[in-house]
Order: C-alpha cells, then structure tokens, then sequence
C-alpha cells in the first residue's frame, strides 16, 4: 500500500512538472510561421473591433454611450498600432541580421 502511495505521488510529481509550459529568459529572434498567423489574427482582431467601435459611435445618439465605444475604439486602434510596430521592428531586426551574414 505505500509502494502505490509512492508511486502516485511520484506520478502527480512528474505530471505538475510536465504540464508547466517552458518559459524563455528571453523571446526568441526568429517567428515561427505558427506565432506569425497569430500575430496576423490579433492584428485583425483589433482593426475590426476597432472599426466597429467607430461604427457604432457614429450611429450612437447616447453621448456617455458613444464616448465609451470612442474610449473602446482607440484602445484598439492603440493595441494595433502596438502590435504592428513590433511586428514591424522584429522584421527590421531580422533583415539587418540577414544582411550583416
């Protein structure tokens, strides 16, 4: 009976270990096609949600509702901005390390 303790405890052990994902020190120089997609889709995300915030502002009648969607909209519009910048940087970096090779 303890032999089996043992060894579920061992099993729980190793699993908790094995579910932690890795975590970098540092993000890595190169996007995969994978993390490149997802860059794609949260740039998508954001234009949209904030075109749609935009739309329904214009069409709003209710002022403390319209400022919100405005509020919603250039949140968005400030996370694309973001993304895209970063994206473009890591781009930048990558040619200039292909160029120095």
């Amino acid at each position: 009976m303890q032999q089996q303790n043992n060894m579920q405890q061992s099993f729980e052990v190793q699993s908790q270990t094995q579910a932690q994902p890795l975590a970098y020190q540092e993000p890595p120089q190169v996007l995969s096609v994978k993390d490149s997609l997802y860059i794609s889709d949260m740039l998508s995300w954001n234009l949209d949600a904030m075109k749609k915030a935009h739309f329904y502002a214009e069409q709003c009648q209710d002022i403390e509702i319209k400022q919100a969607l405005e509020t919603a909209g250039r949140m968005h519009q400030k996370h694309y901005d973001s993304i895209l910048s970063h994206f473009q940087n890591q781009q930048q970096n990558q040619n200039s390390t292909i160029q120095q090779h």
